[in-house]
């Protein structure tokens, strides 16, 4: 998978976790809907870390799968062309085919080419909630006029453990899928994020593009 691709797939399954309070009208479904986003957050994103496996189907035209793991600003990625080590400090990316490792600073936009290219502002949506059988459905919607690329973003979520299990998202006019399964949030321990250079030899070039001080 090319590292833009990997990019773009970071960003789908983060909107699950971008949304904070105060992004939508007070209505009451938005206020319900809001605590939903606050409650899937911390299970993505705080210091006790989840994990889960995707797959990802773009219109048919592009399909892949792998895992990730976070913890706060912790990352651990792999699929079945890159493994990532991200400790919050420095990420290590791994290319098994090139035999090549590329280090840089964590919060880099240089890591792959669309870094940085795909953040909106939250102030761009509404959003909202509604039950279908066992799932709660989340629900983004661009504001006429805003200029993101994201258009809407649909989440399906368990509604008695909130743990996601597709994720929707109209970039321009393509629409993407990710569906997402053995999601655990908890139990994430930090050496999960350590780069374990002991692992690789001799034969796996190092290439340091982090900033020069």
């Amino acid at each position: 998978m090319s590292p833009e691709m990997r990019r773009i797939i970071f960003f789908l399954l983060s909107v699950l976790c971008l949304i904070p309070a105060g992004a939508a009208k007070k209505t009451t479904n938005s206020v319900e809907a809001r605590k939903v986003f606050d409650k899937v957050y911390n299970m993505v994103y705080g210091p006790q870390g989840c994990s889960l496996h995707y797959e990802v189907n773009i219109i048919s035209l592009y399909k892949t799968s792998g895992n990730i793991s976070f913890k706060e600003k912790k990352q651990r990625f792999s699929d079945e062309r890159v493994d990532t080590w991200n400790d919050g400090k420095t990420a290590y990316m791994v290319y098994r085919k090139k035999k090549t490792i590329e280090i840089h600073e964590a919060n880099s936009d240089k890591k792959d080419k669309y870094s940085g290219k795909f953040k909106f502002d939250v102030e761009d949506f509404d959003y909202s909630m509604k039950r279908e059988g066992e799932n709660l459905i989340l629900m983004l919607k661009q504001h006429k006029g805003a200029k993101g690329t994201i258009k809407e973003a649909r989440l399906t979520l368990d509604s008695k453990t909130l743990y996601p299990s597709h994720v929707k998202v109209k970039v321009a006019f393509i629409w993407a899928n990710i569906y997402i399964s053995n999601f655990r949030s908890g139990g994430i321990q930090d050496n999960l994020f350590v780069f374990p250079r002991n692992r690789y030899g001799s034969e796996y070039k190092y290439v340091d593009k982090r900033e020069k001080q």
